[in-house]
């Protein structure tokens, strides 16, 4: 039998590493085709890797908690007679010396696209722009049209925050002078006092990784009682990064509005066991991303993104969902939401749960969200603040419906409320339109049907 190479898939086209968390399987296993095999980790999805064929699982080459780049081989799979060895030697050789590949200008951000998370600071993986999926060089960072040495996400912070990386030249701490992330936020952050110095701050013996959103590291903590040191994981950093460029980037207000579910809840009590005998779970979350996407149709202001000086407008209504796991948040994301009537609704927030808890989420789940909405309500919160999902300019919070005295035509009566929130980037929205549509989403969820 032909020996098989396993290698780290490419989980996203803005993903190039990720960390082995879990290997499933132990060296010297028999493996089926398709078989869960390791579990992976990246800045935007937690997986499960399946078998690329069935056979003897002869080598692991990369460790659990190790992150490698895309296209790196992490075992062989052969057919149990040591041959393998051969190919987990091959592989694990460095790679041949390449001629530096002339440099090529990098391709303008898309709008709408997630931030990218950048890689450690001295490498980064790129595409060519010409050819989809084709890897270039690590070494080999893109110029923008200044002709200063940077990556993508680089580009991006400093259009995003109109700042000229011609003033940047020559104090870039990356390979070969490239201006790196961490270079820009301390530029920004600093009001024109990039770091200059590449050696790593003192951090009281620990070192922050590239890329989790921290500027200056704060004084070394000092604490004379017994401490615990846990690694923060790829997901955490993630979010991290994620949620710390999202408030650098968006100017966050955020309104609050009261809702009478009674209408909704009695709609959930009337087809609930309609919709389990068809094996669908039905939540009070549907009601709510069918409001949600109706307003956006109103007010298609809200589901945009801003890319520079100009609105981008998005045809699509794909609302992402917040999903809690044990081992962080993701926001799988619901296609075409204004398209599913409410069985389909709750049916794809089922399959999108369910497939998150379990790893089985795909990098296209993930992606072109245009909306999210998030319920800490469900752990008995009253109502938050949520963080902009970037580059959307909106999020919906839910809190906990509970029971409230409210008045009623002069008349005090109970009745299950609801608060939400909307957090929104007053770059793009005014405060009236942010009330206006969630008046809509208001409206909506009041007046719902109960036949």
């Amino acid at each position: 039998m032909a020996e098989t190479k396993v290698i780290m898939p490419q989980m996203g086209e803005s993903i190039f590493e990720g960390t082995i968390t879990k290997w499933l399987k132990k060296k010297g296993d028999r493996v089926q085709r398709d078989e869960s095999l390791f579990e992976i980790s990246t800045d935007k999805i937690d997986s499960e890797i399946p078998a690329p064929a069935a056979g003897i699982l002869q080598d692991i080459l990369v460790k659990e908690g190790q992150t490698v780049q895309i296209n790196t081989v992490v075992a062989v799979i052969g057919d149990g007679d040591g041959s393998g060895k051969t190919a987990a030697a091959e592989a694990s050789k460095p790679a041949p010396k390449k001629e530096e590949p002339k440099e090529v200008k990098g391709p303008a951000p898309v709008a709408g696209q997630t931030p990218e998370t950048e890689q450690d600071e001295e490498e980064e993986t790129s595409v060519e722009p010409d050819h989809p999926g084709a890897l270039r060089h690590p070494s080999s960072a893109e110029e923008g049209s200044s002709g200063i040495r940077s990556s993508p996400l680089v580009r991006r912070i400093a259009k995003e925050n109109n700042v000229d990386l011609s003033s940047l030249e020559g104090k870039g701490t990356g390979i070969n002078g490239r201006v790196t992330k961490s270079d820009i936020l301390s530029y920004i952050e600093q009001g024109g006092k990039p770091t200059t110095s590449s050696s790593p701050p003192d951090t009281g013996g620990v070192a922050p990784r590239s890329g989790v959103g921290v500027v200056s590291p704060p004084p070394a903590m000092k604490f004379s009682g017994e401490v615990e040191r846990v690694p923060l994981t790829a997901m955490r950093k993630s979010i991290a990064e994620h949620m710390v460029l999202s408030r650098k980037t968006s100017a966050h207000v955020t309104t609050f509005f009261e809702v009478d579910c009674s209408h909704i809840l009695k709609a959930r009590e009337k087809d609930q066991a309609e919709f389990e005998r068809s094996g669908v779970r039905l939540t009070v979350t549907p009601f709510f991303v069918q409001a949600a996407a109706t307003a956006l149709k109103r007010f298609p202001i809200v589901n945009s993104s801003l890319d520079g000086d100009t609105i981008v407008y998005k045809r699509a209504i794909n609302i992402g969902i917040a999903v809690n796991l044990e081992w962080g948040l993701i926001v799988p994301v619901i296609k075409n939401a204004d398209e599913k009537n409410l069985f389909g609704l709750a049916k794809a927030i089922n399959d999108i749960g369910g497939r998150a808890r379990n790893k089985k989420l795909t990098p296209d789940d993930v992606k072109d969200g245009t909306f999210t909405i998030t319920n800490p309500g469900q752990y008995g919160g009253l109502i938050g603040t949520p963080i902009i999902n970037q580059p959307q300019v909106a999020i919906m919070g839910m809190g906990g419906i509970k029971k409230r005295a409210v008045v009623i035509d002069d008349a005090i009566a109970i009745r299950p409320i609801i608060m939400l929130s909307l957090s929104f980037d007053h770059r793009v929205i005014d405060g009236a339109t942010a009330d206006q549509f969630m008046a809509d989403v208001q409206k909506e969820l009041e007046n719902w049907p109960v036949h």
